[in-house]
């Protein structure tokens, strides 16, 4: 489909199954089991946190029923770009594929940056210390730069150059690390537990604007509606927040060209890895809140310093290795995911085609992966972390939006495609998906709204200006 067959413009196929899961895996557990499960338990759900991951995995449940449908029809690189260039058409798949380079390169730019910062906690207990200007804070002449994350982000380019195989089994090690330590918190944290915790499990609402300090989302903007910190609305206010938590899976579908089998692969990797990482966000959360009062869980490292507050400092500085390991996968993949969008935008056309080229040696496109990730590496290097979860989050529900569109159009205008894995229950399965979207979407700050249109101005001008005379549609036409 549109240059795959040509060698020069061809992937390797070198991922199974257990790959892909891998891969999910890798990027969901991370800045969410390790960070804003203190955040969202301590500003919005109180001990109901593990309600506010499971509200969040359906949505998320329901867009990866639509996802593994069209990853195992249309199995070839981009993901939702892919998928809507297929079934909406050009313009469409030019909007979401802009809106996904933007959410993979600034999510791996702050992962990055996280990942900086638990090292650096870990060499500060060793007794070593990076210079104040290399350490991501201003110093006395007002210079800071985040040495540890820009290095980070041009590691992990090497790996991604060298093979998708290669990157699989260091995701594999890492992931491995990562789920020990998950699982360590969970069983060792159960024995630390006490009911008195749990108690409120729903606590009573409170104004979430006026008494915490959270910004407004849209949907108060829009009709005047104030929404909760605490209470049932607090669950759903929460789930907006921890919607980042599971974002990964659709990173899985980006690998379809890759992939052995994608028809059969496809929909396994992308409905296991999210079904593992709910189950363990759940367990999670319930041990951690039953470990320590909500109100005094940590925001930056709510596991490790709940194992503290119990006087087990050992296990804490196990967690933060875990941590520092964990964020590891999640760049790397948000970091394959940015350069295989833009790989196949290349391949269409609408970005200049010298991106398009893979290495004749590792079969990747390493043009496009080096140019990424040394740009992704300078804007790690003066980022912060705020405003990280909202500004992600909107990009990845917008593009949950498209595809589970996507899947009723084609469902209609291609009934004679061969479909391995079929979405139940379409239109209603679809439509619920695109509801449950939009209505997280609302629960966002209005400033990430504004962002986000004013990103899509410039995609919209770089669109009629370059790429609808340069795309291939066009020209073939």
């Amino acid at each position: 489909m549109r240059d795959t067959e040509e060698p020069e413009h061809a992937l390797k196929k070198s991922l199974s199954a257990l790959d892909l899961t891998v891969f999910g895996v890798g990027v969901i557990i991370g800045t969410g089991i390790f960070v804003l499960t203190g955040t969202v338990a301590k500003d919005n759900a109180g001990p109901a946190v593990a309600l506010a991951f499971v509200v969040a995995g359906v949505v998320c449940g329901l867009a990866a029923l639509c996802y593994a449908e069209l990853a195992s029809t249309v199995p070839v690189a981009g993901s939702a770009y892919t998928f809507s260039f297929a079934t909406l058409g050009e313009l469409p798949a030019w909007i979401i594929g802009w809106d996904l380079v933007l959410e993979f390169a600034l999510g791996t730019a702050v992962v990055a940056v996280g990942w900086s910062g638990y090292v650096r906690s870990l060499l500060d207990n060793a007794g070593w210390h990076l210079p104040q200007a290399l350490s991501g804070t201003s110093d006395a002449n007002g210079f800071g730069f985040d040495l540890l994350a820009f290095l980070l982000v041009l590691l992990l380019t090497g790996v991604l150059v060298l093979g998708m195989k290669l990157s699989a089994r260091v995701t594999s090690v890492i992931v491995a690390i990562k789920v020990a330590v998950v699982l360590l918190v969970i069983i060792a944290g159960a024995f630390f537990i006490k009911g008195d915790n749990y108690k409120p499990f729903i606590p009573d609402a409170v104004a979430s604007v006026k008494e915490s300090g959270l910004k407004a989302p849209l949907i108060q903007e829009m009709f005047g509606y104030a929404p909760t910190s605490f209470g049932v609305q607090g669950i759903f206010t929460a789930a907006a927040v921890v919607f980042f938590a599971f974002i990964g899976f659709d990173i899985v579908a980006t690998a379809a060209e890759e992939t052995k089998n994608p028809q059969r692969d496809m929909p396994r990797g992308i409905l296991g890895s999210l079904f593992i990482c709910t189950a363990l966000y759940v367990a999670v959360s319930i041990v951690v809140t039953g470990m320590q009062k909500y109100t005094e869980l940590s925001v930056d490292a709510p596991l490790a310093d709940a194992f503290k507050a119990t006087g087990h400092p050992w296990f804490a500085g196990v967690i933060s290795f875990g941590a520092a390991v964990g964020l590891t996968t999640v760049c790397m993949i948000l970091l394959l995911g940015q350069t295989r969008v833009f790989f196949a935008m290349s391949r269409d056309g609408l970005i200049p085609r010298f991106f398009s080229k893979v290495h004749p040696t590792f079969r990747t496109p390493y043009r496009s992966t080096v140019l990424l990730g040394i740009l992704i590496a300078v804007i790690a290097g003066f980022t912060s972390i705020s405003e990280l979860a909202a500004l992600v989050n909107i990009g990845t529900l917008f593009a949950f939006v498209l595809v589970a569109v996507g899947v009723v159009i084609l469902r209609r205008t291609r009934p004679d495609l061969p479909r391995s894995f079929r979405t139940p229950w379409v239109p209603v399965l679809p439509i619920a998906s695109v509801a449950a979207s939009l209505w997280l979407m609302l629960n966002l700050p209005t400033e990430t709204w504004l962002r986000f249109g004013v990103w899509m101005v410039i995609g919209a001008v770089v669109y009629f200006v370059y790429g609808r005379s340069h795309s291939r549609m066009n020209r073939d036409a």
